[in-house]
């Protein structure tokens, strides 16, 4: 079962997770840099590694394709 499938990049560490993060779950210090929103969105590496803030869904998948990362929501 070790097919690959050209519509994604070859193995795990090209996959980043995207997930909504409430804003008032976030630390004191990046809770004041966002005004205006209830929830963002949180990209992670495989590893669980925290990449990037963003503040909707669209934009984390643009991100994450732009940087040949595969994105895959996280619920």
């Amino acid at each position: 079962m070790n097919t690959p499938f050209h519509g994604l990049p070859q193995g795990t560490d090209r996959i980043v997770y995207v997930r909504q993060v409430a804003v008032a779950d976030l630390p004191d210090e990046v809770r004041e840099q966002i005004v205006g929103l209830e929830t963002i969105y949180s990209v992670h590496g495989a590893d669980g590694r925290q990449l990037a803030l963003v503040a909707d869904r669209n934009l984390a998948f643009h991100l994450a394709r732009e940087h040949d990362f595969a994105p895959m929501s996280v619920h």
